[in-house]
């Protein structure tokens, strides 16, 4: 199953009205209220567990790389001594899928797709992935996700567990599993994201001109309608060129010289 389709019923939900012709009913909505604040109420554990629960179904319902498949050693190869960032685990999936993109999950789960392994180098490709890293630490993904549960498809069954877990249906696990996959951030968020990138490659001894050259490569692929991530990371085309901006000021400053390029596939 394509990525692209991994939504089977992605429909989110609207706030609660009551329709003109309709007799107001005192009851219903303190009955909706209620579900709304035990929502509200959720807890990170909880939210660390449907996090968790969305990225098993996702590795479940997508082709996640063999262990002795090109793409799997190769990811194992480049995030080799990655194995946390500031205390969370990280670990790394390859997904066989059609489209050009990379996220990263609250719980330290980063996946990336097979068709940005092969158009990236390993120095942007590991510019990609300390990008991705960068958002989980900053807790970016952390706060889309418990958002996502207090407005999404999954909202009102988590709302009527009454404090416990609530057993989600494929549907609902699919429609997280989407908004993990389908965050997007804002500019200041995007930049924090990749100023955490640049220091954390840098601390592992990854030249951080990687990023810069990844972001370059995405940019110029400017209307292929398979780079959802060009789409999702760039949605400013402004913003754009002075984030590559800062980040090649950075590295010039650290005199940290630009890598030659080299092939996809090394």
């Amino acid at each position: 199953m394509k990525i692209s389709r991994i939504i089977l019923a992605a429909l989110i939900a609207s706030a609660v009205s009551v329709p003109a012709s309709a007799q107001f009913n005192l009851g219903k909505a303190v009955k909706a209220g209620t579900q709304v604040v035990q929502a509200l109420t959720v807890t990170d554990e909880q939210m660390a567990a449907y996090a968790k629960e969305s990225v098993d179904w996702m590795d479940t319902h997508n082709k996640v790389s063999d262990p002795d498949s090109e793409y799997t050693k190769r990811l194992n190869r480049l995030t080799a001594g990655l194995t946390e960032a500031d205390g969370l685990p990280l670990n790394f999936k390859v997904y066989e899928v059609i489209d050009i993109n990379a996220f990263a999950c609250p719980d330290g789960s980063v996946r990336v797709f097979s068709s940005l392994m092969d158009i990236m180098t390993d120095e942007e490709l590991l510019g990609v992935i300390g990008h991705e890293i960068g958002h989980v630490a900053k807790h970016h993904s952390k706060k889309g996700f418990k958002q996502t549960l207090l407005t999404g498809a999954a909202k009102d069954a988590i709302a009527s567990a009454n404090g416990t877990m609530a057993a989600l249906t494929d549907s609902q696990l699919g429609s997280l599993g989407e908004s993990l996959i389908g965050a997007k951030y804002s500019q200041k968020q995007e930049k924090e994201a990749d100023d955490y990138g640049y220091d954390f490659l840098k601390s592992h001894d990854i030249n951080p001109w990687g990023m810069v050259m990844a972001f370059e490569k995405l940019q110029s692929m400017e209307g292929n309608q398979k780079s959802s991530y060009m789409t999702r990371m760039f949605s400013s085309h402004p913003e754009t060129a002075d984030r590559i901006a800062r980040m090649e000021k950075r590295a010039k400053k650290d005199g940290i010289e630009r890598p030659a390029s080299s092939s996809t596939n090394e």
